[in-house]
């Protein structure tokens, strides 16, 4: 029943907010610790929480490649969707070393995959459902640094012809009072997309943020 309750209301989602908590050790020494996030709608409302679990050997050592579980959970404490991502190599010039990610919603039950697709140029992947059949595209720019400018990664449908949304890099410039001056990511879908890719959705942001901007400057 709380899972019905969880997915009405994912359902009418159509903006997530995804805003990471910086904690004072790592903003003041530079430490990587583990990462926080709170997760909300348009309204800057938090709909949920998200905390990474790794140690720190992986963290500050694999920091890039790391393998990572990131649980979300609702204000209850509930989880709702996990998020796995397993040690793999970084490089965009093998196939071989493409990332991969798998997300569960509710947690045990696979909502779908991102995978990296190589390409020499641009960063892409795709939304795979739970049988690992391809949903959508996400093509991001040839340049992710932006020059402190917003970054957009757009939505496509599979022949990549056309755009039905975006995961968007808002730089600190970004003025809203839902964000401060920390990384801050938001996912444009459509609201009819279903609840279980919008959950994947939200697993490839994390992929993003963690291969294309966790050594950015999000504090300037």
């Amino acid at each position: 029943t709380h899972y019905l309750i969880v997915f009405g209301f994912f359902k009418q989602l159509d903006q997530i907010i995804i805003h990471q908590q910086v904690e004072l050790l790592e903003a003041i020494l530079g430490t990587e610790t583990s990462s926080k996030y709170a997760i909300k709608n348009h309204l800057g409302q938090i709909i949920y929480f998200a905390v990474e679990e790794n140690d720190c050997f992986d963290r500050n050592l694999c920091s890039p490649i790391r393998s990572f579980t990131i649980r979300i959970a609702d204000n209850m404490g509930r989880e709702v969707i996990t998020v796995n991502r397993p040690l793999r190599c970084n490089s965009c010039w093998f196939p071989c070393c493409l990332q991969e990610l798998e997300v569960q919603s509710p947690p045990g039950t696979i909502a779908g995959y991102v995978v990296q697709n190589w390409d020499p140029f641009l960063p892409k992947f795709t939304i795979q459902n739970e049988s690992k059949e391809d949903v959508l595209k996400i093509i991001g720019p040839y340049a992710t640094c932006g020059c402190f400018e917003d970054v957009d990664f757009e939505v496509k449908v599979l022949n990549e012809m056309s755009t039905i949304g975006k995961i968007s890099k808002y730089w600190s410039g970004f003025v809203n009072n839902v964000f401060t001056n920390t990384a801050n990511f938001g996912i444009q879908v459509p609201v009819d997309l279903d609840v279980r890719i919008k959950a994947v959705m939200i697993g490839a942001c994390f992929l993003i943020d963690l291969m294309f901007f966790e050594k950015s400057l999000d504090g300037l």
